[in-house]
């Protein structure tokens, strides 16, 4: 789905993680829309103190809608963010 991207927010770092040196990868599922709009988000894994910088970042990307047999469909991914 990253060549289909075509808004993407960057994160914002939370201070406190930052502060105390938390990073790593942030594992999100992510329903795509007929629209290319996210429809429904989660975080499945990474540290607990990225994981809603990384919810409302990519909540506001979209993406090109997808073509299945000439047909736009709905599409699982998977999404992930890394802090560093």
């Amino acid at each position: 789905m990253q060549g289909l991207l075509l808004t993407s927010v960057q994160p914002v770092y939370p201070q406190e993680a930052k502060k105390a040196g938390i990073v790593g990868l942030v594992v999100l599922r992510a329903t795509i829309s007929k629209d290319g709009h996210i429809s429904s988000l989660e975080a499945v894994a990474g540290p607990d103190a990225l994981r809603q910088a990384a919810l409302d970042a990519v909540r506001q990307w979209t993406y090109k809608p997808y073509l299945l047999n000439g047909s736009v469909v709905e599409v699982l991914t998977t999404i992930i963010v890394q802090f560093k």
